[in-house]
Formats: structure tokens, sequence, C-alpha cells
């Protein structure tokens, strides 16, 4: 039932296809009314809720197809190809996106390890980089909780950011709660070299300079580097500057301002390393980017 009226809000909400902010700093809604293909973006740390329909994200050649049944965590900062290649006019993509404050997972994740009495297991388990979580009670009734506010801008003043926290504390202890844990908990090294990078793209940053950032050897920070996002560092800092650059095409910049923006001072070689992974050559990619608006 509580699903249901999620989904009763979305639709009041937005009759029509697109992606809207709503007054509650970091929440959107999206409607999908047409098939999209995967394309390259970048997520930050994000929970996706899917309604009705279904999405897909790609991260390393790995699909991750998601509808009601489960939501997404993206618990850093990553590239990844998504789309929505089902979406239809009868069969629409309606969801929730909500981006996950890093300060309030990091207090949250602390509070729940202290509380647990520093129990080994919270903190193990196999992170992934992009999970996959049934929606159980306590996540269903917090994000109820939380887009009931939009109906109440004096409760939604009041209580918003204790709502936020109550998702967020379902997202911990839900099932893919041993992923946002590592990557928010003390020991969040990766995250932290996530957030370096990606606030260095325009420079050059080697794999020394990541391992140097969190004080660890060259390679023990390449394996577990690698352990939590799927890729070696190289890879990691190679998609993020394509993947952003594709994004800037699709928004309108030149070829070559895109390349700079994200720190290739060289147009050949960017274009060699874009249809690499892209299949394409920039320009192209700019040609066929003019379609449709996309919602990654």
């Amino acid at each position: 039932m509580n699903k249901d009226q999620i989904k009763d809000l979305i639709e009041r909400r937005l009759p029509k296809a697109g992606l809207v902010d709503t007054a509650l700093k970091g929440v959107q809604l999206f409607r999908v009314t047409e098939a999209m293909p995967c394309v390259p973006a970048v997520y930050e740390p994000t929970v996706v809720a899917i309604l009705s329909g279904s999405k897909e994200a790609v991260l390393e050649g790995e699909h991750h197809v998601y509808g009601s049944d489960k939501y997404l965590l993206c618990p850093m900062t990553l590239p990844v190809e998504a789309g929505t290649p089902l979406a239809s006019k009868d069969d629409p993509l309606l969801g929730v996106v909500i981006t996950l404050e890093p300060r309030m997972m990091r207090e949250l994740t602390m509070e729940i390890e202290a509380a647990a009495g520093g129990n080994k297991q919270l903190r193990d388990g196999a992170p992934s980089a992009l999970a996959l979580a049934s929606w159980d009670s306590g996540f269903t009734q917090a994000l109820l909780r939380l887009l009931d506010l939009l109906d109440n801008p004096v409760e939604l003043e009041v209580l918003g950011q204790g709502r936020m926290r109550e998702l967020c504390y379902a997202v911990l202890m839900g099932e893919a709660g041993a992923s946002a844990r590592r990557a928010f908990g003390v020991g969040n090294e990766i995250a932290r070299t996530i957030d370096y990078v990606s606030n260095h793209l325009n420079e050059k940053v080697t794999i020394d300079d990541m391992a140097d950032h969190v004080g660890m050897s060259r390679a023990v920070f390449h394996r577990r580097f690698k352990e939590a996002t799927t890729m070696s560092p190289i890879q990691f800092v190679k998609s993020m500057r394509l993947n952003n650059a594709a994004m800037k095409i699709a928004e309108g910049k030149t070829v070559s301002e895109a390349a700079w923006d994200v720190g290739y001072q060289s147009s050949s070689q960017f274009s060699r390393e874009f249809k690499r992974m892209y299949g394409q050559s920039p320009r192209q990619w700019s040609h066929a980017a003019q379609g449709p608006e996309r919602m990654a």
C-alpha cells in the first residue's frame, strides 16, 4: 500500500515527462515516456527508487536492471552508462532520485557503529560500487514519510532534515547497508580518493598522487580501489574524464571545450580515447546527442 501511495504522489506532481526538483533539497521526481539507450553519465552518491517501469545502469560492462522491486544505491561518485531502454507512454518510468548528503551519511554511520559496539559484522561484508536493495518496510515507510512533507510547507521546513535522516538510516540498515557503511564509514579512503579525483579532473592525477592522498602504498591502494569500484585507478580517472566530457558535449559545449575542461591538452588523444570507449568520434556523439533530452 505504501508504494501505491508514493506512486500516486509522483503521478500527481508530474503528469508529464520530465525531471523536476522538489522543495526537499536533493530530492527529484522523474517520469520518462520514451525508450532511451544507455549513455555516459556520472552518478553522485545517490539512491534511485522506481515505482513503475525499469531503469538500467552499466558499470564496467556489468548491467544493473532494476524496477519497483529493488532500489539502486550508488554510494560514491562513479562514471556509468545509464538509460531507460523499455520506457514508453503506455508503460512510463516513474521514480525518485535522492542525493545523499555525505556529512549526514558519515555521522549516521559512525553513530550506528558506535551503538553496535564495534560489531565486526556491521563493518564487514562485500561492498559493491552499485548495489541493489529490496524495498524493506523501513525504506518504504521512510520514503513515504519524506515525500509526504511536500504537501505541507510548514512540516517540510520543520521536519525535512529529520525525515531525510530517517531515510538515510533505512538505507544504511537495509540490504545495501554494507556498501553504504563502507563508503561513509571511518575507513572510507576510496570514497575520499574519488572526491579528490572529481575535484581535480582537469589536472594530471597519478596513482601515486591518489595513494599518497590516503596514506597507502601504491600496491595496496590499487587493490582496494579496484575491489570498491571494479576499475583500476587509471581506468576510473579516464572514465570520469570521458563521461564528463560526453555530458558537456550533450549540453552544447564544443568538442575542444569539453576536452579542455576535463584535462585533455591533446584533442587528437581525446578523440582517440573517446572513440575507443564509445565507438564513435566526439563529433559523431555530438550530433547523436542533439536528440530528445535524456535523463541519466
